[in-house]
């Protein structure tokens, strides 16, 4: 016993001695132009984010892209995003709408000290959506997979299920935001539930047809201790392509900066020309109801 002590503090020694950084030595190439524009059906300010990419050990702060036109067009009509002074990099477009079923090309010239400009430039078809959501519930998990989430969570959380017509194309996707009391809950890509309807096309979603078979279908939840009664719920549920569900997904798929922890991977993008600029320029239709939460 005395030995294999004496064994077990010379490993630990050593295992503690090893506090050396390992570096691994990354092909860097030049930086390019981070693009994350959206442009939707929504009667509001549209935002473009444009920044320069960073070497993979950088931790000094973003460089913003200031002094850019950027601006969407149909190939009819052309919308201009505007500069906000104060955060520089960051561009609106006044109050505008757009249209479903239309496909809107982004482009971004940021001027150069020769005097070109260097173009940058994206499309996207804005998908078809459902015309309404009839209602909004707040209630305990049902599903097919019920224990999984009563033993996890414990009977901590409350799920969120909306009740629609769903269209009949499989091919629709949905990308859900919750907000409770005006405050969103899901800020960030890699917090956001994606809903592809797949083989529920044409069904009433949530209806009688799917409770009867457990296939429900939530698309997020609140703490039960965040939540009170006579608050607010809000979901927008936006309809979005295939093409930027991948995007999300390779952003899930490559989250952390540590070569030895995360999973550094080349995240999709459909900013052109091919190496110039990386990101996404999104559009999307919306659809929106409220409920308030009774316990």
């Amino acid at each position: 016993m005395r030995n294999l002590h004496k064994l077990l503090v010379s490993a630990f020694v050593v295992l503690t001695a090893c506090t050396e950084d390992i570096v691994i030595d990354v092909q860097e190439g030049e930086p390019m132009i981070g693009v994350e524009a959206s442009f939707t059906d929504e009667w509001k300010q549209h935002e473009a984010i444009l920044s320069y990419t960073a070497s993979f050990y950088n931790k000094d702060e973003i460089k913003m892209v200031s002094g850019a036109t950027v601006y969407v067009t149909d190939g009819m009509d052309t919308v201009y995003y505007h500069e906000d002074m104060e955060q520089l990099g960051h561009y609106f477009t006044d109050s505008v709408a757009g249209k479903k079923n239309t496909v809107y090309r982004l482009c971004v010239e940021i001027p150069e000290l020769d005097g070109t400009k260097q173009c940058l430039f994206a499309e996207s078809l804005m998908p078809d959506n459902v015309e309404s959501i009839d209602s909004l519930v707040v209630k305990p998990f049902n599903g097919e997979n019920d224990s999984m989430p009563t033993v996890f969570f414990m009977d901590t959380i409350e799920w969120v299920y909306p009740y629609f017509q769903s269209l009949p194309d499989p091919s629709i996707i949905y990308m859900p935001l919750l907000s409770i009391n005006d405050s969103l809950v899901s800020n960030t890509l890699t917090q956001r539930m994606i809903i592809p309807v797949g083989g529920y096309a044409g069904y009433y979603i949530n209806g009688v047809e799917m409770q009867e078979a457990n296939k429900e279908i939530p698309i997020g939840y609140f703490r039960k201790s965040d939540l009170k009664e006579g608050d607010s719920i809000r979901a927008n549920m936006y309809s979005i392509t295939t093409d930027y569900l991948y995007y999300v997904y390779s952003l899930m798929a490559s989250l952390g900066s540590n070569p030895m922890m995360g999973a550094p991977a080349n995240v999709s993008t459909n900013i052109q020309p091919e190496g110039e600029g990386v990101g996404w320029f999104f559009t999307a239709s919306s659809i929106s109801t409220e409920t308030v939460f009774r316990k």
